[in-house]
């Protein structure tokens, strides 16, 4: 994922979940009659799916097939050829893109110069985090004895578990993530499902693209190739 696919994602004033109408909250996400071209390849056609609120649903299928783009086209990054995606409980998809949905791609979109602190609290104010929500999440997630340390420094397990930091500074309903366990060890896939159930708990929605199980129940769509 580019770097600047989770700034898009992001962007919007700043404000928490709590500062935020009912209306901005997404309750279903809605996948309908999708079709998704990479070049001149058509990856899939007619795909229907839904996703409602306290719901994880996990993507699989064959490399190539198409999951990241799927992911990409619900957080608006690419068009789709056909068919719609719709956020129930939002005013419209932009505003739903831009104020209650998060973006994790495969790569972590981590700069290696910065320390893991002012990373993090860039990325947590750019998708509005307000005051210590930034190592809040990171005291969550283990990285507080590692926050000093520049980003090149640190393992691709702490790199993973910087990236996904902004789950929790900046709550928002929908749940974007391609192989968020990729890196982790299982101490970490547990915490991470940890985060993960609550998220879900508390009326979130979760739609990942797989190869491993997610360390919680979550209902399997696969994407035929």
């Amino acid at each position: 994922m580019a770097r600047s696919d989770w700034r898009r994602v992001g962007m919007g004033e700043s404000q928490s979940r709590s500062d935020r109408s009912v209306s901005r909250v997404i309750t279903r996400l809605v996948i309908h009659a999708v079709a998704i071209q990479r070049g001149d390849r058509l990856l899939f056609s007619r795909f229907d799916l839904t996703v409602s609120a306290g719901e994880a649903v996990a993507l699989t299928g064959a490399n190539g097939v198409g999951k990241t783009s799927l992911l990409r086209a619900v957080a608006g990054f690419i068009p789709p050829l056909d068919g719609r995606i719709t956020f129930d409980g939002a005013p419209d998809a932009d505003e739903a893109r831009r104020t209650d949905c998060h973006l994790i791609g495969h790569q972590d979109g981590l700069k290696g110069g910065r320390t893991a602190r002012d990373e993090l609290s860039f990325q947590a104010r750019w998708v509005g985090a307000t005051g210590g929500a930034g190592e809040a999440a990171a005291e969550r997630l283990g990285l507080a004895r590692v926050l000093g340390l520049e980003v090149r420094k640190l393992s691709a397990g702490q790199k993973r578990r910087l990236a996904l930091c902004r789950l929790i500074a900046s709550p928002r309903t929908l749940w974007l993530l391609d192989e968020p366990l990729a890196a982790l060890d299982a101490e970490s896939r547990a915490l991470v499902g940890e985060v993960m159930a609550a998220h879900l708990a508390g009326g979130g929605l979760i739609l990942a693209a797989v190869h491993d199980l997610l360390p919680i129940t979550a209902r399997i769509v696969e994407i035929p190739p």
